[in-house]
Order: C-alpha cells, then sequence, then structure tokens
C-alpha cells in the first residue's frame, strides 16, 4: 500500500488558477461541452430503441444490450485508457478521444450489422472514459486547488444539461430523421469540440515522468478503496431507481407515457444544480457533502415508496433525486484525484469506472426485481438498501480524513 499525497504531479500550464473566488478559466465550461455530447451519446439509445430495433430487424431486448455494451466500455475503457496515455499531451489525447468518438457514431451509423454497431459502441465507450478521465484532470489543473471542486462541478454540469436538452432533442431527432441521423449529429459536433478544444484548451505543461506501475502503486490505499466501494454503492442507489423511472410514472403515479420525458427533463434540471452546488461546496468539506448526498438520495428514495402514488409529490422528489444524486460526481472524482495526487489521471478513471460499474450492477439486479412482489417499487426499495450499505465506507472514509474535511 503506497502513501496517499496532496501534491500534484504536474506544474500549473497557462490558465492554471490556485484563488478561491473569481471566474474559472474558459477551459472549464469548453470541456462541459464535451461531456455533453458524451452523455447524450451515452443515454441517447434509450429513446432511440424502437427506432434502432425496427432499422435492424431486432427485438427491443437486443437492441437494449448497446447499453449494456457502453457502460462495459466505460468501465474498462476509462482506466486501461487513462495508463495507455499516461505520457501523451492532455490536450491532445482530449482531441483524439473525441475524433474516436466521431468516428465510432460514423461506424455505427453506416452499418446494417448490429455486431459492428455493439462494437463502435464499445469503442465510442473507451473514448468516452478517456474523455471523462483526462478532462477532469484539465478542469482541476485549470482551476487550481482551491477551485478544483467547483470546476468538475462545472464540467459535469453537461451531464445535466443532455439530460435536459441532449438526451430529447435527440430522441426526437430520431424520430424526424432516423437514429442514424441523431448519430450522425453526434459525430459531427464532437469534431466540432475537437477543433475548438485544439484551439482554445491550454497547452500542456511539464510532466513528471512515471511509471504505469506507479501509477496504479497510488491508487492502492485504503481511502481510495473505501472510496470506490462507496461510489458504487451510492451510484447505483440513484441511477438504477433513474434507469426505471418509467414504469414506476405509467404504472403507479398514472401518468401518460408522453409525460415521462418531461419528469426525465425535471431530473436533469435537479442534476444541473447538484453538480453544481456539489462542487462549489467540496472545495471547503468534501467528506460532509458526500455524506449529505448520499443521505439524501436514501431519503428521497424512501419517500417515492409511499409518495410516487401521487404526481405532484414524485414530480418534486424527481427533482430532489436530480439534486441529491448529481452532486456525487464532481465530490468522488474530485476526492479521487485529491487522495492519488500523483495518480490524478487514473484517479479520475477509477472514479468513472465505479460510476458506471455502480450503474450496471444496480440496474442488473433491479431488473430481475421488477418482476418480484416488490413490482415497480423495487428500484426505490433496493436504492435505499444500497444508500445504508454506502454509508459504511463513507463514514469509515471520513473517520480516516478526519480533520481534512
Amino acid at each position: 500500500m503506497s502513501t496517499d499525497t496532496t501534491h500534484s504531479d504536474s506544474t500549473p500550464t497557462a490558465g492554471t488558477a490556485s484563488t478561491t473566488g473569481g471566474r474559472l478559466p474558459f477551459v472549464v465550461p469548453l470541456l462541459a461541452v464535451g461531456t455533453f455530447l458524451m452523455s447524450t451519446s451515452e443515454n441517447i439509445v434509450a429513446g432511440l430503441l424502437q427506432e434502432m430495433s425496427a432499422d435492424l430487424h431486432l427485438p427491443v431486448a437486443q437492441v437494449g444490450l448497446l447499453v449494456t455494451a457502453f457502460a462495459v466500455g466505460m468501465i474498462v475503457g476509462a482506466p486501461v485508457m487513462a495508463v495507455a496515455t499516461l505520457r501523451l499531451p492532455r490536450r491532445g489525447t482530449l482531441i483524439a478521444a473525441l475524433v474516436v468518438f466521431a468516428l465510432g457514431h460514423v461506424v455505427a451509423a453506416l452499418s446494417d450489422s448490429f455486431t459492428i454497431v455493439v462494437v463502435a459502441r464499445v469503442i465510442t465507450a473507451v473514448a468516452t472514459g478517456a474523455f471523462w478521465s483526462v478532462a477532469s484532470v484539465v478542469a482541476t489543473t485549470a482551476a487550481g486547488p482551491g477551485r478544483s471542486s467547483r470546476a468538475l462541478g462545472v464540467m459535469m454540469s453537461g451531464v445535466g444539461l443532455a439530460t435536459v436538452a441532449g438526451v430529447p432533442l435527440g430522441s426526437l431527432a430520431g424520430q424526424v430523421i432516423g437514429w442514424r441521423g441523431s448519430f450522425w449529429a453526434l459525430a459531427v459536433l464532437a469534431a466540432v469540440a475537437a477543433v475548438v478544444i485544439r484551439r482554445y484548451a491550454p497547452a500542456d505543461g511539464p510532466r513528471a515522468q512515471q511509471s504505469a506501475m506507479a501509477e496504479i502503486r497510488a491508487l492502492l490505499t485504503g481511502r481510495i478503496l473505501l472510496l470506490v466501494i462507496a461510489t458504487i454503492l451510492i451510484t447505483g442507489s440513484y441511477m438504477g431507481a433513474f434507469a426505471y423511472i418509467s414504469p414506476l410514472l405509467t404504472d403507479r403515479t398514472g401518468l401518460p407515457l408522453w409525460a415521462v420525458p418531461i419528469v426525465l427533463v425535471c431530473f436533469g434540471i435537479g442534476a444541473l444544480v447538484g453538480t453544481n452546488l456539489a462542487g462549489r461546496r467540496a472545495d471547503t468539506r468534501p467528506m460532509s457533502t458526500f455524506i449529505g448526498a448520499a443521505v439524501g438520495v436514501g431519503v428521497v428514495l424512501a419517500l417515492l415508496l409511499p409518495l410516487s402514488a401521487f404526481a405532484v409529490p414524485t414530480l418534486v422528489l424527481v427533482v430532489a433525486l436530480g439534486i441529491t444524486g448529481m452532486a456525487v460526481p464532481p465530490v468522488a472524482t474530485g476526492l479521487a484525484v485529491r487522495f492519488a495526487a500523483s495518480a490524478p489521471t487514473l484517479a479520475a478513471a477509477v472514479a468513472v469506472a465505479a460510476f458506471n460499474l455502480g450503474i450496471a450492477i444496480a440496474s442488473g439486479v433491479e431488473s430481475a426485481a421488477l418482476d418480484g412482489p416488490l413490482g415497480v417499487t423495487a428500484p426505490e426499495t433496493i436504492g435505499v438498501g444500497l444508500v445504508v450499505l454506502g454509508l459504511v465506507p463513507l463514514t469509515l472514509l471520513a473517520l480516516r480524513t478526519r480533520g481534512a474535511d
């Protein structure tokens, strides 16, 4: 086990700031554009299942495997690409990730083979993982140590914006011009983003020459292990519930199917608020912010059990779920980078993998539980249990970092 450190592995680059106030460097909201595109791509398939099923002549359940393929690509790809690009310039890695992301969508849009589409989605997910992990380090380095979590919150606003605008608009475009048209649009936008990042992202400063094994050893600490376990459990709790919110809304709340996208947009609005609020607070009190968000998720899910039978309380609670749940990613990523400061890119990649592993595990368990006695409330019930479990490593982590929060 290595000793946890708090120093950076690189000298500040152009645009780096160390103060706690003031405007963030332009590169931070610019990176949010990339996370917007990639989060839109990750979730858009759910809104295009019927179109893809009809076009590829496959059952909806089989097309749904594209969601799993993307998650697997993120889980494996983020840490692998973090190690593979260890000595490459970060700006160049961001550009390359966007180019591969665009090409993956082009290949999928041109293919009539489901196998090729699956492979293209995995490659796209790997590129997404690489972008997320490197972008997290670029954002925190540019913002400076006093504003790193705030920068992550702004960067990850792209996730909420994707839920509010990207996925609904992409799904609508899929109905008008087909799913291939939506994929082409994402490819073009990613290519444009690559050009803009090439123009405006600061050039890399000198980077410490560290081996891959040294980076990996920097992660072999008790704090990182506790953080990863907590991230998997808490992320699984709220994202698993969100993944199966549609049957809850239609079968229990009684909303018409056309109203479901509106509720999802409300979740996205909450996510925009949550990422930014948590990012601002987590720079000074990261552990209490993480614990507060986790408890908030548990309370919201518990309240959904009785109140999801009523439309207005359900809508309010879905917004609250976006606020509390999406407060977790910037805090968890910031803590990972802080705990393994000598390996920030790999630490951010591990955080990304933990998010997706939590989603994959929880959605799989909850999918099977939907047919059980709990019915459509199974995801929320399981989510409460995951929060309770997640608070155990979070409490241990808080005790280990006492005095730093």
